[in-house]
């Protein structure tokens, strides 16, 4: 994988900071009493920057680094690894030992997306968009088109799985790392149902 270039880690640097300054405010002030033009000032961007890399105040919570991540590395695992193998791989070394600031990132756009009904409803859309690029990526592993029924059901079920570990760790003490939820449900996946 080639390192992006300096132009790109500049706007990856403004996107992230804005983003990190939208989380201080809501966690401050809450999602719904924070406007764009409070988080563009914080970020000391204007509104039409932050519009730039955010189409709507919804994105600064639902987009993040992981997508691109987990791709390529589902992608550029090993050949021998069957699909579902092949996307724990990646999850496990994408998402593997997420802690400090970054899990209380995670945590934290978790209870937005899960506890403010606008998000909720817009984290829809990212289910369909994920399950499209995981069909995708599948798709440039076996070589089949991303329209394949049997690539799109792997992708929504495995979609499906993750999500379903997602809720799994909302509804606890959130201490066992989501990546090993994320392995278990997928794993549950993998060895199908009777």
């Amino acid at each position: 994988m080639s390192s992006p270039g300096l132009r790109e880690r500049k706007k990856q640097k403004t996107r992230w900071s804005i983003q990190e300054h939208a989380l201080r405010l809501f966690r401050e002030q809450g999602y719904d009493q924070t406007t764009v033009d409070q988080i563009a000032a914080a970020a000391e961007v204007s509104p039409s920057t932050f519009f730039r890399y955010f189409k709507t105040k919804e994105d600064v919570v639902l987009l993040d680094e992981y997508d691109p991540v987990l791709e390529k590395l589902f992608i550029s695992a090993p050949e021998d690894l069957a699909l579902i193998p092949a996307l724990r791989h990646a999850v496990r070394k994408g998402l593997g030992g997420l802690v400090g600031e970054e899990r209380e990132k995670m945590l934290q756009r978790t209870d937005l997306m899960m506890g403010v009904p606008a998000l909720r409803m817009r984290l829809v859309d990212n289910l369909i968009g994920a399950t499209e690029l995981l069909a995708s990526a599948a798709a440039k592993r076996t070589g089949l088109p991303a329209t394949d029924f049997r690539l799109r059901t792997f992708a929504g079920a495995c979609i499906g799985a993750m999500l379903t570990a997602l809720f799994e760790w909302m509804d606890t003490d959130r201490s066992e790392d989501i990546t090993d939820l994320i392995d278990r449900a997928l794993a549950e996946l993998e060895a199908g149902w009777a």
